[in-house]
């Protein structure tokens, strides 16, 4: 029997349902007055790309471990600004986020249980880190969803794998493929997180090479290829990096020695068994009756079960 090539998106849902909740008005709530907006707001995001870009499998990646230890034992400020209070050590850190968004992460999460729609994450790793595991397991083309530039690292145009950078909603989006990367940041897939890493970014707390800015991170490793050929070029004294150039790297040795393991996404997280296929039913309709009753999630709800048997 002849193979079927079949196409997988994988949702960054935290960042979708993040766009989704400073999209959506707060006015928009359940029967109880309960804010709904990110629910409602993230189900018509799913909607709306399963009717535009028709995938044979979704999952919705999830953020098990926002701040890994591991990272932010290579490097501490690693998102320390957005760490909500000071916990005991030992403790995992709380993500700062809206008083209202919080409580609804569990009905949303609910919802996409009944709906069957996969939604994995996996203990000690970000939502990233499933992505680029399932991304790089993946035989078939691959639609990232994310409103995170980290997993433009993820582009390969031999394997079809892109990223959907939401610009409004998800109705307009930037197709992010290996022209783009080269044409916006004069690097390719494989060179993005050494130009991240370069670069830094205040974000996620990594401090980047001081002095050395998106520009002359992408002139580097186009005259050196890597991150590994710059710093082989820092030991060379003929090569062209300028005097300023080698004071910078070799001030930074210590922060380039561990941030790879850190700007990059894993590949190997160990992953559950799931089932990727995109339901064309709900599947359990009695539970999704009644998270649309108790949460009011009416017309958002409808267009996407309406989408899911096309």
């Amino acid at each position: 029997m002849r193979s079927v090539t079949r196409r997988l998106m994988l949702l960054d849902t935290a960042s979708l349902y993040f766009r989704a909740y400073f999209g959506v008005p707060d006015t928009v709530r359940a029967p109880d007055g309960t804010p709904v907006n990110a629910v409602r707001g993230l189900l018509d995001f799913i909607a709306r790309l399963v009717q535009d870009h028709r995938p044979d499998e979704l999952v919705a990646c999830m953020d098990a471990d926002w701040r890994p230890g591991w990272r932010v034992a290579l490097i501490p400020s690693y998102k320390a600004h957005r760490v909500a209070v000071e916990t005991p050590a030992g403790e995992a850190d709380e993500e700062e986020v809206p008083d209202t968004l919080s409580p609804q992460v569990p009905v949303i999460e609910a919802v996409l249980d009944a709906l069957g729609i996969a939604r994995v994450g996996v203990a000690g790793y970000e939502a990233d880190d499933v992505i680029g595991t399932l991304a790089t397991r993946s035989a078939g083309p691959v639609d990232i969803v994310t409103g995170d530039r980290d997993l433009y690292q993820l582009v390969n145009d031999a394997r079809g794998v892109r990223v959907l950078y939401p610009l409004k909603g998800v109705g307009t989006l930037q197709v992010a493929d290996g022209e783009w990367l080269r044409e916006k940041y004069g690097v390719d897939g494989s060179g993005y997180a050494d130009l991240a890493l370069l670069r830094g970014d205040p974000s996620d707390g990594l401090p980047g090479v001081p002095g050395i800015g998106e520009k002359t991170a992408a002139k580097l490793l186009a005259a050196f290829g890597d991150l590994a050929g710059i710093m082989a070029a820092l030991e060379d004294p003929r090569s062209k990096l300028t005097p300023g150039q080698r004071k910078r790297l070799d001030e930074a040795r210590d922060y380039v020695a561990v941030a790879p393991r850190v700007v990059r996404v894993a590949s190997d997280v160990p992953l559950p068994e799931f089932d990727p296929a995109l339901p064309r039913e709900p599947k359990d309709p009695v539970a999704l009756e009644e998270l649309a009753r108790r949460w009011g999630l009416g017309g958002s709800l409808d267009r996407l079960l309406t989408v899911l048997p096309q």
